[in-house]
């Protein structure tokens, strides 16, 4: 596959960019589809040749994986609910985090919110909705969700927080 014909999952934190100037305003005719699950328009085709606004010329499209995801607004949005509560969102434990009693419940409440070992490995979409951690011998997942307002379906845009409601749900590894 050309790096112009890149689409769907090989594509999703990458952006196109000049391939003689390095530059992010390029254009090109192209059909692209909204993918709901990843919050971004995914390329299906491209037309014509591309154009950089930079060079003032047509080129050639080169895709990169650029240092800051292009969903950072969820990956904040997620940050500010679980490091500290702020936004519309619930946060849920388990009866199985429940079970092991109001002192663990609130270990590991706090041990989610201090947690910040995100990796490619355990965050490949850079959206810091997930989690694992090791605590008192149990090891813990923890995982937000984003729902619509009424808490029927996905949220539209989870990177908007109007119509975002996001679940944080703590449990232990055995009940995932």
């Amino acid at each position: 596959m050309s790096e112009q014909e890149k689409t769907g999952l090989d594509a999703i934190g990458e952006v196109p960019v000049c391939a003689s100037c390095g530059s992010e305003r390029v254009v090109t005719d192209a059909w692209a589809c909204w993918n709901r699950d990843a919050g971004l328009w995914e390329l299906e085709n491209n037309f014509d040749d591309a154009y950089c606004h930079a060079c003032e010329a047509g080129t050639r499209l080169q895709w990169i994986r650029t240092d800051v995801p292009p969903n950072r607004r969820v990956r904040d949005l997620n940050d500010e609910f679980r490091t500290r509560g702020l936004g519309r969102g619930t946060v849920l434990v388990t009866k199985g985090i429940s079970a092991l009693g109001p002192e663990f419940v609130a270990k590991a409440v706090s041990a989610v919110r201090r947690f910040d070992d995100f990796t490619e490995d355990n965050d490949p979409w850079a959206e810091h909705d997930f989690g694992a951690i090791d605590l008192d011998e149990q090891k813990i997942f923890w995982k937000i969700d984003p729902y619509d307002l009424d808490l029927q379906d996905q949220s539209p845009n989870p990177a908007n927080p109007a119509v975002t409601h996001r679940v944080l749900t703590i449990m232990l590894a055995s009940e995932y």
